[in-house]
């Protein structure tokens, strides 16, 4: 029977929490959203002595920090050609760079900490969905070898078996630096950790709104109010009402994922010989992995809007049919998990981080938010703490979207398009 919840949440280890407290009075920071950048964010600050309490609408980690594909990549959204065509080499070449330091981040994170979250330096594969797709790999291979120092390996289709056991790719990019983490099990050794630091965790607390004083904020929820002299807000695609300022700038759209029923080893072996993870160049990209227990779990933008508990059910049968054309030996293969979550997009597919109208934020991830969200929710609480150079969005700009009060009434124009520009692409 079909599980239509994540299938990681089955195989974490459950939380120390005591929802019937009542709140303190007041808090040194009050961090809204209990994903990677609030609770690292809340470790870092309850490490260097400040009293801070996480709230979280749902149960702690529910968002995307639990839901996933588990893959933590080198890079930002957009490839490094289009990048320097954006903001120019060097700008590019420092972002870059801080993609790599916040894998290594998070590599330090989990030994110090010693989370058991199945992490590895697997490296990821960027498959090539046209012949055109693979020479513009060969564009991207020599800028990030020349302008970023970091090489890269390109195989043609005839050779591309060694990496992944399927004829529906036209040659892939490998890069060694990526890594894979069990989602659920990192979100939940991080709350683990910024409760053993100080932290107070509170989950069915939604913040309802933030009120500005003379001497900080009033966070009103559900559970009553507290005073906090900061306010961090780390909600990335489940930004609500609470904050409009930022849900104007912020655009959540469903990824969605279905996980096999456990595949033999063999067969395992010949999708993923090099148990990679792995996504394709699609707009409407698919994206894919085994499990420890060598469930291939196989995911992908199959619905134009926020997920729901509807759209997860359509997009289950929208992901099988895809993974077969992918790997037609699947067929025969059960689906035993399906579920959704947001993504987090920005108008620049930039992440962002910063102040606005004194409250303290750190979103948009674009898919890449493993590694970065970790590094920026430490980030963030070193510009708390005063260092107001420790931010590397600071100089950023943040503009609202045009039209959009937080309802993505334009996504199924924008879905027609990028489906568009993969059939033409």
């Amino acid at each position: 029977m079909l599980k239509e919840i994540p299938y990681w949440w089955e195989s974490a280890p459950d939380l120390l929490l005591y929802p019937d407290r009542s709140l303190p009075e007041r808090a040194d920071v009050v961090v809204i959203g209990s994903g990677y950048t609030g609770l690292t964010a809340a470790r870092h600050l309850a490490k260097h002595g400040a009293g801070v309490c996480v709230f979280e609408q749902e149960t702690i980690g529910w968002g995307a920090s639990s839901r996933h594909g588990g893959q933590e990549l080198s890079g930002v959204k957009q490839g490094p050609v289009a990048r320097i065509q954006q903001i120019g080499a060097e700008r590019a070449r420092e972002l870059y760079a801080l993609s790599l330091a916040s894998i290594e981040y998070v590599e330090r994170l989990i030994a110090d900490e010693r989370l058991e979250c199945d992490y590895a330096r697997s490296g990821h594969v960027e498959a090539a969905c046209k012949p055109a797709h693979f020479e513009h790999f060969k564009q991207e291979q020599d800028v990030l070898a020349r302008e970023f120092d970091h090489p890269v390996k390109l195989l043609a289709q005839s050779e591309q078996h060694d990496e992944l056991g399927s004829d529906y790719y036209h040659g892939l990019l490998v890069d060694e630096r990526s890594g894979q983490v069990h989602p659920a099990k990192y979100v939940r050794g991080l709350a683990r950790a910024a409760q053993r630091a100080g932290a107070d965790l509170y989950d069915r607390t939604a913040a309802l709104r933030i009120e500005k004083g003379l001497a900080g904020f009033k966070v009103v929820t559900a559970r009553g109010s507290i005073l906090a002299k900061d306010v961090l807000v780390a909600t990335n695609g489940y930004t609500d009402a609470a904050v409009p300022s930022l849900r104007k700038r912020v655009i959540p759209i469903g990824s969605y994922i279905i996980a096999t029923e456990p595949l033999s080893v063999g067969q395992a072996d010949r999708i993923l010989p090099r148990r990679r993870v792995v996504f394709d160049s699609k707009n409407f990209l698919y994206y894919f992995r085994l499990s420890s227990d060598n469930r291939l779990l196989f995911g992908g933008r199959a619905e134009f809007a926020p997920s729901t508990e509807r759209s997860t059910h359509r997009s289950a049968a929208i992901l099988r049919r895809g993974m077969i054309d992918v790997f037609p030996q699947l067929a025969p293969i059960q689906i035993d998990y399906a579920w959704s979550g947001n993504v987090c997009f920005t108008l620049d597919m930039f992440p962002h981080a910063g102040c606005l109208d004194g409250v303290h934020y750190a979103l948009g991830y674009g898919g890449h938010g493993v590694a970065m969200a970790t590094y920026l929710g430490a980030k963030m609480a070193e510009s708390i703490g005063g260092a107001r150079e420790a931010n590397p969005f600071a100089d950023l700009s943040f503009p609202a979207i045009p039209l959009y009060n937080g309802r993505p009434w334009f996504l199924p124009f924008s879905g027609v398009w990028d489906k568009l520009k993969d059939a033409i692409g």
